[in-house]
């Protein structure tokens, strides 16, 4: 079905028009193709992805911190139109997060009378709104005019670079990038602690990318991870020092030159963590072994992860664990209160494929 120009001759032919982004942070961008899905469908649904996750310079603000910057820049009466609803990311399942995005679009939608709803989904002309409509066949694309010049990571740069360089951005140029009541909640957001601490990780990945700017290649890094599970607990280690000081990541590290990928594996849980599990048994105990390549999944870049899933034998006793002297602090979590947020990088995710936990943590 070929795209619907936006247009006012369209105007309100949709029941809801779907928007689908990141908002890191909203800007005029965003608020254009807002704009555009108001004049033409009677609902509009915004959902906001990468919901619930940790802190990072990707993903700098919390759902609700930026649902609040993305109403600010409406009135009442389109802001009762306007559904802002979190999305949680899905990384290595297309299906699961189709099926979330179709659930959370069903249950919000009112057709006006007692028919179907025509739904559609919305988005700038740049290709990424028809990979999604490649993901939801049964709705109309409408595609409107990209706003050139606007990029969401060269704006958190410009944010978390410095924080003079934040400001001099902020009272010179960010109003041909974010709408007032952004820039307002920006300059809110930099007297905060967790501003203070994305700026260290701004400067640590500002040394790691010149540590390697004269690489004759892009460098790509291989890692590998550990899920290790046992009575309804997986082991994590707490980070103690930036990128992600204070969340839970899975055992790991990167691999030696002359190691196996799995050596490496045992080889962190025996030296970082001092599981004390016999290395036959950890081998025994081996489920599943997945590559975990997404992009945009880690601070450093392109980095590759292996991990291996070991399902240990139910015990009344947890296998004890040996503190390391300036390592990470390792413990046995419940499944049951494992959220997103307090995950580094994608683990929530990774943990999520071999235990097929749900998608939506807060459904």
């Amino acid at each position: 079905m070929p795209p619907v120009p936006a247009s006012p001759s369209s105007q309100a032919s949709f029941d809801c028009l779907v928007f689908i982004g990141r908002f890191q942070p909203p800007h005029l961008g965003h608020l254009a193709v807002i704009r555009a899905a108001l004049k033409q469908a009677r609902q509009v649904i915004v959902l906001v992805g990468s919901a619930w996750q940790a802190r990072s310079l990707r993903n700098p603000w919390r759902f609700d911190e930026r649902r609040q910057m993305l109403r600010s820049a409406f009135d009442d009466k389109d802001n009762a139109r306007l559904e802002i609803v979190p999305l949680l990311d899905a990384l290595y399942n297309d299906d699961v997060w189709v099926h979330d995005v179709q659930r959370k679009v069903r249950d919000l939608a009112h057709p006006e009378s007692a028919r179907l709803p025509r739904i559609g989904l919305i988005g700038a002309s740049r290709g990424q709104s028809s990979y999604y409509l490649s993901l939801f066949p049964q709705w109309e694309s409408v595609s409107v005019p990209l706003v050139e010049a606007i990029s969401a990571s060269q704006i958190r740069e410009r944010l978390f670079r410095s924080q003079g360089s934040a400001v001099e951005y902020l009272s010179t140029n960010a109003s041909h990038d974010l709408p007032p009541g952004v820039v307002e909640h920006v300059h809110e957001f930099m007297d905060s602690k967790p501003y203070r601490q994305l700026g260290e990780e701004q400067q640590l990945l500002d040394q790691y990318r010149a540590a390697w700017a004269q690489a004759p290649y892009p460098p790509i890094f291989v890692t590998v991870c550990a899920v290790v599970v046992q009575s309804g607990h997986v082991l994590l280690a707490r980070r103690t020092s930036a990128p992600g000081k204070g969340l839970y990541a899975l055992p790991g590290g990167f691999i030696s030159a002359q190691e196996r990928l799995m050596d490496a594996c045992l080889r962190e849980l025996r030296e970082r963590i001092r599981l004390k599990v016999p290395e036959p048994v950890l081998k025994g105990s081996l489920r599943g072994q997945r590559l975990f390549d997404e992009p945009h999944r880690s601070w450093r870049g392109r980095t590759l992860a292996e991990a291996f899933y070991f399902a240990l034998r139910p015990d009344q006793n947890l296998p004890r664990i040996k503190p390391v002297k300036g390592g990470d602090h390792a413990r046995w979590v419940p499944l049951a209160e494992l959220e997103p947020e307090s995950l580094f990088e994608d683990h929530f995710f990774i943990i999520q494929n071999f235990l097929g936990l749900p998608a939506d943590r807060r459904s």
